[in-house]
């Protein structure tokens, strides 16, 4: 993995470990106060999800 991806993998899993520590566990996930949260973790999700796509094209054109 390339430096580059490494960086925004290193991102992306802390901005879920804060917005996971930053979470009303007592009340609803889906409740007003924690919706900001829940969208910010679900950003960072799809964020790492498109870092390892883009990790895995890189290989697959560096194959060629």
């Amino acid at each position: 993995m390339q430096k580059f991806y490494k960086v925004f993998l290193v991102l992306f899993i802390v901005f879920i470990a804060i917005n996971l520590y930053a979470l009303d566990w007592q009340s609803d996930v889906l409740s007003e106060d924690n919706l900001k949260f829940v969208f910010s973790i679900a950003s960072a999700v799809i964020g790492l999800i498109i870092v390892f796509v883009m990790n895995t094209w890189s290989q697959i054109g560096a194959k060629k």
